[in-house]
């Protein structure tokens, strides 16, 4: 069996549909539970208080918003190099969800910052470039409403996802190119012994997980729904040819 067989857009309907309601109750159990644990049962932290239970939302959002870019840039490369339809609609499924993400991480990472650096926003690196990665989302979003034909629509929403990425990446490692600045360093990093305080790690894992389940839930919701309606573009217009 090959990955290739999915890429069909019957055979993929066909194998997500009965997965979608599993991951949606899997990842509203995950982000309940995390957010629950996190936000009443962790205690206040040492200088912020209970201010950093927003972390239990911010890294979440943040790290959907980054990752599904990067989401995004594999569809567009594999629709770019295979031509496969369902590719191109799962990238253009995601950018929404992705732009949601992206004002959640900007909007909590505000509402850290004025407690914690005494500002509401900074032009340092990494949050500049959170900021046009946001800004690539919506100009992405754009793009594809603003083209009728849509191949033409998925070769330059893709072109447009490639050169986005660079900020994708900026936003992620702004820290090593720059310096650390004013935004604090990964709360999660695989190279550090320690992280955060062990209270508060197993409610962010939870919470991760759930954001990463409804992402993808909803990726699968949109990319159906997206196949059945380019379906319906197909017989209007055919019907339309027949007419004439």
């Amino acid at each position: 069996m090959s990955i290739w067989e999915y890429a069909n857009p019957k055979k993929f309907m066909a194998t997500t549909t009965p997965i979608i309601p599993w991951v949606s109750w899997a990842s509203f159990g995950l982000i309940l539970a995390g957010l629950g644990w996190g936000l009443f049962l962790t205690p206040a932290a040492e200088n912020f208080e209970h201010s950093v239970k927003i972390l239990f939302v911010h890294v979440p959002s943040v790290l959907m918003a980054i990752n599904a870019w990067f989401m995004m840039l594999v569809t567009s490369l594999i629709w770019l190099v295979r031509r496969h339809h369902v590719s191109a609609l799962a990238a253009r499924a995601a950018a929404p969800i992705g732009a949601v993400m992206t004002l959640i991480g900007l909007a909590t990472g505000a509402i850290w910052g004025q407690p914690t650096w005494g500002t509401w926003w900074a032009w340092e690196p990494r949050l500049t470039s959170f900021l046009i990665l946001f800004l690539f989302y919506l100009g992405y979003i754009a793009l594809w409403a603003a083209i009728e034909d849509q191949d033409t629509a998925a070769d330059l929403t893709s072109v447009l996802c490639i050169v986005g990425s660079v900020f994708a990446v900026l936003s992620r490692y702004a820290a090593i190119f720059w310096g650390q600045g004013l935004h604090q360093s990964a709360t999660f990093s695989a190279d550090k012994e320690t992280n955060i305080d062990p209270s508060f790690w197993w409610p962010a894992v939870l919470s991760m997980g759930g954001f990463i389940l409804f992402f993808i839930a909803l990726v699968l919701i949109r990319t159906n729904a997206l196949i059945r309606l380019r379906r319906a573009m197909a017989l209007e217009a055919r019907a339309n040819r027949g007419a004439s």
